[in-house]
């Protein structure tokens, strides 16, 4: 038999688990190198996809590849925004960090998402309100690809990137929704008092099912509850997208709760539930989070760069427009940055990819029936560039951190060694004991 009479059925569990085994190794690699384990990730679709045209093997249709990416992604904005959740330690002093990356995210979306609106309408000719479709989902930090690459960095550093691209992801869902929602036909003047009234009660719905499912599953004993209570979040998760509420809240209030518990049971409330099981509950569900986060990672973005087109950034109107967004994403990630941060900007200005949301977003203003008015086929195009490059920028910045903190580990271990080699001259400068008495004598 020869290898383009292979069904894909019967490629199917060799690929998928070579690309789990592969990845692992990815991971690995990313940790030494600094390279974001995304991009190789992507790199490897496309060599997948390459290696498939090559051999003449069947491709899956690009319909089929989308609702993959589709379900992949939704299911990863749950695990991502989980992951990083149940990860944030609520503390007095971590408050004014907290501000400063909630206003960093929301100010940086939204001066961000504008800018890029004013370019795209300066090139394209889409006006602003329909550009916004476009630039909402370009404005917002990929969580997805910034929280497996920040291991390196200084703690303070890390939570700020944690906090902001966690908030980013938030923010940017909801004034997605906000703006595609202006677009829709019969559209009632009182969307925005709607909106608000949805979120006011999400929150509390939110802030009630967190402490009802932490009290029931402290309780339960047995193996399957994690996947259980997994089960229940994302259900919920998907009963809310339906009734168009922003259920991602829901996901990252449950998370921080959860990890906050202390803070959240006292008084009365601290009656309710035991802290052994609690800690183990935690404990192993961070473990169970992680791995699911990384399984679902993987595919995601392994099947996105199955699905890239690699001929479309050759386009003239690709490279000047991706270009174009790419210096205003960095310009005022810089400006504001030097705002809320202070000088030290490096090597927080590097970390500003686009990623998992923004291609889901993207593949939503496609599947609406929107009349954009003009002709905007190069849009894909103009994603994988802007994705590429800002993760390229990323990669620069973290091989360029991680040299630094290796030169300055080693100044300090050579400084160490100086110090201990001093310590040693002048212990045997030093008379003995013995021999002082001699000269007192």
């Amino acid at each position: 038999m020869s290898i383009s009479e292979i069904s894909i059925n019967d490629l199917s569990l060799i690929v998928f688990s070579l690309t789990i085994i592969i990845s692992y190794f990815f991971d690995v690699i990313s940790k030494k190198t600094g390279i974001p384990s995304v991009l190789i990730l992507i790199s490897f679709g496309i060599l997948i996809s390459q290696a498939f045209s090559f051999l003449t093997l069947p491709k899956p249709s690009d319909g089929l590849i989308q609702n993959a990416v589709s379900i992949l992604g939704g299911a990863g904005v749950v695990l991502i925004v989980l992951e990083a959740a149940i990860d944030l330690k609520l503390k007095r002093e971590s408050a004014v960090l907290i501000l400063k990356a909630f206003l960093m995210a929301v100010i940086g979306l939204t001066v961000t998402a504008y800018a890029g609106a004013w370019v795209l309408n300066w090139f394209t000719g889409l006006t602003i309100s329909l550009a916004l479709l476009y630039t909402i989902p370009l404005s917002i930090l990929s969580s997805a690809i910034i929280l497996p690459s920040i291991g390196m960095l200084e703690k303070k550093k890390k939570d700020f990137m944690v906090y902001e691209s966690s908030f980013s992801d938030i923010v940017g869902i909801i004034a997605f929704h906000l703006i595609i929602g202006m677009h829709e036909p019969n559209v009632e003047g009182e969307m925005y008092k709607e909106v608000i009234g949805k979120l006011v009660f999400i929150i509390i719905f939110s802030i009630v099912i967190s402490y009802g499912l932490i009290y029931l599953f402290q309780k339960i004993k047995g193996h399957v509850k994690l996947f259980l209570l997994l089960s229940i979040l994302a259900l919920l998760y998907g009963i809310g997208k339906i009734l168009h509420f922003e259920s991602l809240i829901l996901i990252l209030i449950f998370g921080v709760l959860l990890n906050n518990y202390t803070l959240f049971f006292r008084w009365k409330l601290k009656t309710l539930i035991k802290q052994d099981r609690v800690e183990s509950l935690i404990g192993n569900f961070k473990i169970l989070i992680g791995e699911s986060a990384f399984v679902i990672r993987t595919f995601f973005f392994v099947l996105f760069g199955f699905s890239i087109v690699l001929f479309k950034l050759l386009e003239l109107e690709v490279l000047y427009v991706g270009a174009s967004l790419i210096g205003v994403i960095f310009i005022i990630r810089a400006v504001l940055l030097l705002i809320f941060t202070g000088k030290k900007i490096r090597p927080l200005i590097y970390l500003a990819p686009r990623g998992l949301i923004t291609v889901l977003l993207f593949m939503k203003v496609q599947s609406e029936d929107i009349d954009m008015g003009v002709d905007v086929h190069n849009l894909d195009g103009i994603l994988l560039f802007v994705i590429l490059f800002s993760c390229l920028i990323m990669m620069y910045g973290l091989i360029k951190n991680k040299k630094l903190v290796q030169r300055e580990d080693e100044i300090q271990e050579r400084l160490a060694l100086e110090r201990e080699k001093e310590r040693e001259f002048f212990q045997q400068e030093e008379p003995s004991d013995e021999e002082a008495e001699k000269d007192q004598i």
